[in-house]
C-alpha cells in the first residue's frame, strides 16, 4: 500500500528520461502491432535500400547479415524482419 508512493515518482522520472532519449533520436512512436520485446529501431535512409536490393537479387542471407549490421539486433529478429520485408 505505502510502497506505491515511492515507486510512482521513479516511474515518472524514467518515463521522462525515455521521452528525452526518444526525442533526441527522432523516434516519435513505436508501432503498436509489434510486441514490445521484438521492437527494434530501424534505420532510415539507404541502409534498408541495401537490404531490399539484396533481397531482390535472391541474397537472403546477405540481406539478413546487412540488416543485423544496421540495427544491431539478433539473428532471429533480423531474419523475421527481413522475411516481413520480402515474404517471397
Amino acid at each position: 500500500m505505502f510502497g506505491n508512493r515511492r515507486v510512482e515518482p521513479k516511474i515518472d522520472a524514467l518515463n521522462f528520461k525515455l521521452d528525452l532519449i526518444m526525442n533526441h533520436l527522432g523516434i516519435t512512436e513505436l508501432p503498436s502491432a509489434a510486441p514490445i520485446q521484438t521492437r527494434a529501431i530501424v534505420p532510415s535512409g539507404n541502409g534498408l535500400d541495401e537490404v531490399d536490393a539484396l533481397l531482390a537479387q535472391g541474397k537472403k542471407i546477405q540481406a539478413i547479415k546487412r540488416y543485423r549490421e544496421l540495427t544491431g539486433c539478433g539473428l532471429k529478429e533480423a531474419k523475421d524482419a527481413v522475411e516481413r520485408r520480402y515474404p517471397y
